[in-house]
């Protein structure tokens, strides 16, 4: 691994930390100059290529799902950790998948962040199903209540 500050490749690991998710492995390292770095290796798990609506096809990029996330988790009380799980248990479900639409993505993932808040599901809903109207948002709410209401009524 190469300094980022005088370039030399000579430098050695002092500390190695598995992150939350657990695909992510943290170094910190110090170099002969004297400094210290963080390096980050990401174990590849997915190799899935991505159909776009439009039909084209990309490779899925673990950061597009995150940042949607954190946009429809914005100012809620939902740690990164939890953001990072979200994230990798979507990957864990599309293990063994070579195809997947961006329709059966975006549905994974509100159901995850259905069970993890609601209205950061209710905001990436907005996004996904392209809200227009207030009306938009009222009929997801409602059938949102539905659900709910009978969750409770068959456990209860």
């Amino acid at each position: 691994m190469k300094c980022p500050f005088c370039k030399n490749d000579n430098d050695r690991v002092i500390e190695t930390r598995t992150s939350d998710d657990g695909f992510t492995i943290r170094r910190r390292r110090a170099c002969h100059c004297g400094r210290r770095f963080t390096t980050y290796e990401r174990i590849e798990v997915v190799n899935v290529r991505v159909v776009k609506r439009d039909g084209s096809r990309v490779p899925f990029d673990r950061n597009k799902v995150r940042r949607g996330v954190e946009r429809a988790c914005w100012k809620r009380s939902i740690s990164e950790s939890q953001i990072s799980e979200l994230v990798a248990a979507l990957e864990t479900s599309l293990e063994g998948e070579t195809e997947v639409s961006t329709q059966t993505i975006g549905k994974m993932t509100m159901d995850l962040l259905k069970r993890l808040d609601d209205v950061a599901y209710v905001r990436f809903a907005s996004v996904y199903y392209r809200f227009e109207s207030v009306d938009d948002f009222a009929t997801a709410l409602k059938r949102m209540i539905n659900e709910k209401t009978n969750e409770r009524q068959r456990n209860g």
